[in-house]
Order: C-alpha cells, then sequence, then structure tokens
C-alpha cells in the first residue's frame, strides 16, 4: 500500500506540554485543517474546508492557550475532519462523510477498502496512540488524570437556520463527576447561555475518544463545545482561555475525584 502522507504534509499529531504537571489533560479531535496533498483539497475549494465541516473554528486557539496558562498537556489533531474524523469509530459512516451540513465531497466518494485503511493508519491512528502513550505514562508515574476533550460548534447548520442559544455546552455519558461541577461555575458567569448534552450528546456507539480514553479507563472527564462564533478570532479565543483557566481549577476542587 502506498503511503498517503508526503514528506510535506503535517505529522499527523501534535502535542504541546507533554510534560505538563497540571492533572488536567486537553485533547482536540478536531484542532486542524490540513488535507494530505495526495489527496488535492479533496475536491473542494477553501472556502468550504474553512467551513465548520472542515474542523472545529477556534478551539485550537483556545485550547492552546489554555494549556500554557494551565502548564496542562495537549494533544491535538491537525488533519481536517474531512480526510477521517478522528472522534468517530472506523466504519462508521461518519467516519469519512461523503456530505457534510449540505456538502458534497468529491474527494471522499468511491474510496476503496485500502484508501480508507491508510487514512486509519496514517492519521487517526498515530493520534490516539499518542493519547495512549500520555495516559499511561501519566499513570505509571501516579499522576492525578482528568481528561477535558475541546470541540466547537457551528451557531447553524445549513438545515435550520436559526441561531443556537447556548454559549457552550457540557456533556458527559455515565460520568458526571467532572461536568455536574462545571455547569454549576458556568452557571454563575454572568449572560451565559450553558447547555447540558447541548447542542450535542456522546454516542457511544459511533464517537470514538471518551468511550475509549475516558469511560473506557475510568477517567474523570468533560467534552466542551464552544460556538464558533463566539472564537473566532483571537481576543474570543483569549477570553474563553482565560475563562476556563479560571473555572477549571475550582472545578477540580468542587470534584473531588482527583483528591483535591
Amino acid at each position: 500500500m502506498s503511503r498517503l502522507l508526503g514528506p510535506d504534509d503535517p505529522e499527523p499529531v501534535i502535542l504541546q506540554n507533554p510534560a505538563g504537571t497540571s492533572p488536567l489533560v486537553f485533547l482536540s479531535d478536531h484542532a486542524g485543517l490540513a488535507i494530505p496533498r495526495r489527496l488535492e483539497r479533496l475536491g473542494l475549494s477553501e472556502a468550504e474546508l474553512n467551513r465548520h465541516i472542515g474542523w472545529d473554528i477556534g478551539i485550537l486557539g483556545v485550547t492552546s492557550r489554555l494549556a500554557d496558562l494551565m502548564g496542562a498537556a495537549y494533544v491535538y489533531q491537525p488533519y481536517s475532519r474531512l480526510v477521517i474524523d478522528c472522534n468517530r469509530q472506523i466504519g462508521s459512516s461518519q467516519s469519512i462523510m461523503v456530505r457534510s451540513d449540505g456538502t458534497d465531497v468529491p474527494g471522499n466518494r468511491g474510496l476503496t477498502e485500502a484508501d480508507k485503511v491508510a487514512r486509519e493508519v496514517e492519521i487517526m491512528r498515530p493520534y490516539h496512540d499518542a493519547i495512549d502513550r500520555l495516559l499511561e505514562r501519566r499513570q505509571a508515574a501516579n499522576m492525578p488524570t482528568a481528561i477535558i476533550c475541546m470541540h466547537s460548534c457551528t451557531p447553524r447548520l445549513a438545515a435550520d437556520r436559526k441561531l443556537r442559544p447556548w454559549h457552550i455546552g457540557v456533556i458527559a455519558h455515565h460520568d458526571w463527576r467532572i461536568g455536574e461541577p462545571l455547569l454549576a461555575l458556568l452557571a454563575e458567569e454572568p449572560e451565559l447561555c450553558v447547555g447540558r448534552n447541548e447542542p450535542y450528546n456522546v454516542d457511544i456507539e459511533v464517537d470514538y475518544t471518551v468511550p475509549v480514553h475516558c469511560e473506557g479507563r475510568g477517567l474523570p472527564y468533560v467534552e466542551i463545545e464552544i460556538r464558533q462564533d463566539l472564537i473566532g478570532g483571537k481576543a474570543g479565543q483569549q477570553e474563553w482561555a482565560e475563562r476556563l483557566a479560571r473555572i477549571l481549577p475550582r472545578v477540580v476542587d468542587r470534584s473531588g475525584v482527583l483528591g483535591a
């Protein structure tokens, strides 16, 4: 099987502050917009690729700042979710999308099994392997760990022009040890509309990161969705990074899950 990634393509996983001593570990499955050169932009215009279908707009800017403020490890995926969605189970209909929010993705049609495996082996697997290694190192060093899965969501879907009211969504499946105190503290923030399992929830059969790394390991976690119109620029990214850097240590203390 010929390689998908060439010498000029980005690495399939980026680690920021890998030796961070904070009990929090930040993950972003959809942080980047990179497309392997061999895939020729998947047949899409730059405008389409830059929509929310291509990545979680603004979340890298928020979380990179947040990780530095907190001295925390941050693992993120630099490739577009349209190449392969690193938060979807392999083989699911959402793993390699042929149509997303009204946009056809020509480069994802008619793929051979070898084409799909190359994306899994060269992009998705190295990302999740890096997360595994980081969590295993922390466990071996007896470092308390809670995972914060960082995402952003579009203010509107193409099929529904109504503005989503939530500025931030707090999402979990069975384990709400982090989510409950985060909801409570965000509710104290002035003029924030906070959603519980909004605008999405964890699909344990289709999603990957929470079922495997969080609930699969029994680690406390929460998934966060920030509305993209609030973090599309540097000022909004800094504002949300500072807000979360102020709130998250209190969440950890209030939860008691890390022996604080």
